[in-house]
């Protein structure tokens, strides 16, 4: 089984206007709403994949209750901590030309209920995946990652952690299987500016000398690189069609790779699905689909010859 962990899922409240004018009364042209948080994008592109996954986390109030509704599918297994005060954030996402959003803190979580967080994570077992994915709120103890993965350390798990410098880095002694830095984050982890490829391979061989088995760059709009555990290296091109939405991309990256990875144990293989479904996600209003996956698969073999 993969598990997903979501610490501070939300509500994405997207707003489109011609313009956006500061002190007075704003018009939107259109809204449209998405239920988020990283963990729960993986398990929702995992679901359009035709893979079962338990999805972790806290929600609180109706805006919870819409959120464990929301994603509810035949292939994921909604498993949250039901907190007793506080909703679950909503986020807004402005769309004027430039974006601007405005992401709430969400609500509080006790020590209380974090044991019983760690105590779901005890039910991980050997062959499972745990993908630990996002921020965490500012409620929790900053070492929470490493608490869960202290949990599981003498388990055969496959641990994916896609989070940012501080959480990434403290991580890397549990080996896991698979991180996901962007080129900003190798640059503030190392505090380096990374430019080239050759700067990016080279501070991704640290970081599997720091632990980590496999790292995947997502590099936007030069696609993504993967250095893998046998020290080669693998690169995916992008497709070229409108970009909606990138939100949300990253996360349908990790899951395609995972997916990908547990279908053929091929690397490249991998690394083409997660790029097919991070492109998806980017060329949909919301996250990506089975039906568009399919699609782009065909038009990255056609592209790229693989």
């Amino acid at each position: 089984m993969i598990y997903t962990i979501t610490l501070n899922p939300s509500i994405d409240y997207i707003v489109r206007l011609d313009k956006l004018v500061s002190g007075i009364t704003n018009r939107t042209t259109s809204e449209e709403y998405y239920f988020g948080g990283k963990g729960i994008n993986v398990s929702c592109v995992l679901a359009e994949l035709d893979v079962d996954s338990t999805a972790y986390g806290f929600v609180a109030g109706f805006t919870g209750d819409a959120i464990e509704k929301g994603i509810r599918h035949d292939r994921i297994i909604t498993d949250f901590i039901k907190l007793p005060h506080g909703i679950s954030r909503i986020n807004v996402k402005i769309k004027a030309g430039e974006e601007t959003e405005i992401n709430c803190q969400g609500p509080h979580i006790n020590e209380r209920e974090l044991e019983r967080l760690l105590q779901k994570i005890d039910r991980i077992a050997n062959g499972d995946t745990l993908i630990l994915a996002g921020s965490i709120p500012n409620t929790m103890p900053d070492d929470i990652y490493e608490k869960m993965l202290e949990r599981i350390k003498r388990k055969d798990v496959m641990i994916v952690v896609d989070a940012t410098k501080k959480l990434l880095v403290n991580s890397l002694k549990y080996k896991p299987f698979l991180i996901k830095p962007n080129r900003q984050e190798l640059s503030e982890i190392f505090d380096v500016e990374v430019k080239t490829e050759e700067d990016i391979e080279r501070y991704a061989k640290e970081l599997q000398k720091m632990g980590a088995r496999n790292v995947l760059i997502s590099l936007g709009g030069e696609g993504a690189m993967l250095i893998d555990e046998n020290g080669s290296k693998h690169k995916a091109g992008v497709l070229k069609e409108k970009v909606i939405n990138t939100v949300g991309s990253g996360d349908s990256m990790v899951a395609g790779f995972v997916a990908g990875y547990q279908l053929k144990h091929d690397y490249a293989y991998a690394l083409k699905l997660g790029s097919v479904c991070g492109n998806a996600t980017a060329f949909l209003s919301g996250l990506a689909t089975r039906e568009k996956i399919d699609e782009l698969l065909v038009k990255f073999e056609q592209t790229f010859g693989y």
